[in-house]
């Protein structure tokens, strides 16, 4: 199957195509600026980059959080608007689990995303490998950054991934001491997200577009307002 994926969630924007699991193709960008500014023009350089068009297509992924909520609803807003089009199915892949996927690798087996929530909390989770599948220690949610690293095991190596560690670093580093890893591994995930959409679709657990919904953890601004 081919795919189509998309991740707006961070700054660092990406779009990857896909046959199967096979990356064709991925577009990324690290920049504050608005991926609403750049999100079509990736994709339509994808498809021309590989001689396809959107009908081509059989299937979307897309990064529905959590992260920024604007980027977000961008992200979401415009898959929706593919999927709606072209009446192929989506599926909403964890930007958390999509970041874990980066580093799998035989070697490692526990796993800590971190993105950074604002309002003094992050985004986060403990994965642990298991022959290539995550398994979640830590449930994915939104977290006081003490009461997430104050429940990390004890004794264990952990490999840490996210923007959040350039903020919270400095608090984590007394809760693991030399435990810690740090790859330098960048944050795009298109690619991870293409493949962890795949694997929902190929077990037709893709959703049509009206149906696609965002990953929260709790609520955005506006709807605190309310």
């Amino acid at each position: 199957m081919r795919i189509l994926a998309v991740d707006t969630t961070t700054s660092c924007g990406s779009a990857a195509l896909l046959e199967d699991a096979r990356l064709m193709g991925e577009v990324t960008c690290e920049s504050p600026a608005t991926h609403s500014a750049r999100l079509l023009r990736a994709i339509d350089h994808l498809l021309r980059a590989a001689d396809l068009d959107i009908k081509s297509v059989g299937g979307f992924a897309v990064a529905a959080g959590p992260g920024s909520f604007t980027g977000i609803r961008i992200g979401l807003s415009t898959v929706k608007s593919l999927a709606f089009a072209s009446g192929k199915p989506v599926a909403a892949v964890s930007t958390l689990r999509a970041l874990a996927l980066k580093l799998v690798h035989p070697q490692v087996r526990l796993i800590c995303p971190i993105l950074d929530a604002k309002k003094g909390e992050v985004y986060s989770a403990l994965f642990e490998s298991l022959r290539g599948r995550l398994v979640e220690i830590i449930p994915q949610g939104a977290y006081a950054p003490d009461d997430l690293f104050a429940r990390l095991p004890s004794r264990r190596v952990i490999h840490f991934i996210g923007s959040g560690l350039s903020v919270w670093r400095d608090l984590l580093m007394p809760y693991i001491m030399d435990r810690g890893r740090f790859p330098s591994r960048t944050a795009f995930i298109a690619h991870e997200v293409g493949v962890l959409g795949l694997e929902e679709l190929s077990q037709e657990r893709g959703v049509p577009a009206d149906r696609l919904e965002p990953i929260y953890f709790r609520r955005s601004q506006a709807e605190e307002k309310h």
